[in-house]
């Protein structure tokens, strides 16, 4: 099996359990979670803002550590710590525990996609790099849509749920250790790029589609409950539609490297907020809300696809910096989004909360794509 088969197989794996379960699932079991513990909309608006942030916090911890120790242990680690978060969610006894393994499951995916950058980086020949990239990326709609299925088989039991994706966790880490290269870091690490202005126009843009992204991420199964009066069975088929749309953002890299970056970043732009709108408006119907997840699903991951190209663009010569800064900056968004949204919700009700984060996605699209000086693009595109 070639280099880029076996990590891209691996990572893929990796990516759909951190991402796919250790941080999105939480919004799909947020209803049954709600009932037990009692959130509230501001408090699982801040709660799930919360594993937005643990992603902050470790993301760049991830760049650092990759580039110092290598990006096979952190990986590793990764994984390890997703089985632990998940495990914690499993066994919240009340709000404040659930906070805390939440946000520490959230901390995974901060940690897992700057070692899977840099290991293509050394694995992988540059023809073969972007798109095995956005296909490794393609995994958050792997465990998603795993996570509805799981959902319909157990009628909302979360606690079985989580403690089981835990178990799943374990097991990767195993195979994760075995199988990513080591990609040797150095002996100091150069610390933050310049903000150049290709950067800053990412910073912007993966910001405003992150906060957008939030309206189904963390309250689409809120959403469901509320308009539909959907239980564990309906909001387990929309997880399963997201998920599975998702799949489409492993052609990410292909598209860029076709059409170019703003036709393919303002496309799905217009999709997502679309699709927030099919599944959260008032006039959403059990068509229109599966319809708008798919839309979601598909162009949510093929905008991450995007943000990761642009960031290993921008920075060639560190791959899991750029792709961190990208990535960083949705997690920033997402955690301010998630908070937001759930407070638009208390006051104003959902209807204004959908439309305002219908628009914030729409508005990323303003940001236009600048290579960075002498990028090559055939390294990334593919």
């Amino acid at each position: 099996m070639s280099a880029a088969l076996r990590l891209g197989g691996v990572g893929f794996a990796l990516i759909a359990v951190c991402y796919g379960l250790a941080r999105f699932a939480f919004g799909l079991f947020l209803p049954q979670i709600d009932a037990d513990l009692s959130l509230g909309p501001t408090l699982a608006g801040v709660i799930s803002g919360g594993s937005f942030f643990g992603y902050c916090i470790a993301i760049v911890g991830s760049a650092v550590l990759t580039e110092r120790i290598g990006a096979r242990a952190v990986a590793t680690g990764a994984a390890l710590v997703a089985a632990v978060g998940m495990a914690g969610i499993a066994f919240a006894p009340n709000p404040a525990w659930l906070a805390a393994a939440v946000l520490l499951a959230g901390s995974s995916t901060g940690l897992v996609s700057p070692p899977l950058a840099a290991a293509v980086a050394i694995a992988v020949r540059p023809d073969r790099q972007g798109a095995t990239n956005t296909a490794i990326n393609a995994g958050t709609s792997a465990g998603v849509a795993l996570s509805g299925p799981v959902a319909l088989a157990i009628a909302g039991e979360w606690r079985l749920a989580f403690a089981a994706f835990a178990a799943v966790a374990v097991v990767l880490a195993v195979v994760v250790a075995m199988t990513v290269p080591r990609a040797p870091g150095v002996a100091a690490t150069r610390g933050m790029p310049p903000l150049s202005a290709a950067i800053m126009r990412l910073v912007l843009a993966s910001f405003l589609m992150g906060a957008a992204s939030t309206a189904l991420w963390s309250f689409g199964g809120q959403l469901a409950a509320m308009r539909l009066g959907w239980g564990g069975a309906g909001t387990g088929l929309l997880w399963t539609v997201i998920g599975a749309a998702g799949i489409a953002g492993a052609f990410a890299g292909t598209l860029v490297s076709r059409f170019g970056v703003d036709p393919v970043h303002r496309v799905f732009l217009a999709a997502m907020a679309l699709g927030i709108l099919a599944a959260g408006s008032a006039f959403a119907t059990p068509a229109t809300t599966l319809v708008g997840g798919a839309l979601f699903g598909a162009s949510y991951v093929m905008l991450t696809g995007v943000y990761l190209v642009w960031g290993v663009e921008a920075l060639p010569d560190r791959p899991a910096t750029g792709l961190m800064i990208g990535f960083l900056t949705i997690a920033i968004g997402q955690t301010a989004g998630a908070t937001i949204f759930g407070m638009l919700m208390d006051v104003s009700g959902p209807d204004l909360a959908v439309l305002a984060f219908a628009a914030v996605g729409l508005a990323a699209g303003v940001v236009s794509y600048r290579p960075a000086p002498g990028a090559a693009r055939g390294a990334v595109g593919a």
